[in-house]
């Protein structure tokens, strides 16, 4: 069976990357897996993820998974020609808060890690082209609490763990595609 491609979308906040992710997906296939990691905690975050669920395609199957994202890739990565995880971004931070009390823990901070190795590997083993959308968060100030920089650190560990497997990678930057990275096939 051959492997699809990993494709890796990063960029800073409104950049265009969910956009620019779709308009991907759509041109890859049309059985497309949509894998959201957003969570409904306050009324503004519902509000977005009723925005993005208006705006995907209803021909697109989308699953609402905060945490288990590597085992969902697993079981659809065989059966759908694409799966958009949007994104990691979100999914660093629910994996890094399930044990609130060890955010400052190295262990844990490496546990986190691993669950982002292993979203790879189980990329690269099945036969959909698998898109990441990330958060570019390395750029901006030093956040001014413990948390802030913990995760800030985490989640550019996480970036550069997908960007360094991945086929191709895109930075996204005022609504512009800027393609930084492609494997010769």
């Amino acid at each position: 069976m051959p492997r699809g491609k990993l494709i890796f979308i990063t960029g800073g906040a409104r950049s265009g990357k969910s956009n620019f992710a779709e308009k991907t997906a759509i041109s890859l296939g049309k059985s497309v897996a949509y894998l959201a990691t957003a969570q409904s905690l306050d009324e503004e975050m519902a509000f977005r993820i009723k925005k993005h669920r208006e705006k995907r395609l209803n021909t697109w199957e989308t699953y609402e998974e905060p945490i288990e994202v590597r085992e969902l890739v697993s079981c659809l990565g065989l059966e759908k020609e694409v799966i958009l995880i949007d994104c990691l971004t979100l999914l660093t931070s629910n994996l890094l808060l399930r044990k609130e009390d060890k955010v400052e823990d190295s262990k844990w901070q490496e546990e986190v890690l691993l669950e982002i190795k292993k979203l790879v590997e189980v990329s690269y083993k099945v036969s959909a082209q698998v898109l990441i959308v990330s958060n570019e968060v390395g750029m901006g100030l030093v956040p001014d609490n413990t948390l802030g920089r913990v995760y800030r650190d985490i989640l550019g560990r996480a970036n550069s763990i997908i960007a360094d497997k991945a086929d191709e990678v895109f930075m996204m930057v005022s609504g512009i595609p800027l393609l930084i990275k492609m494997k010769r096939i």
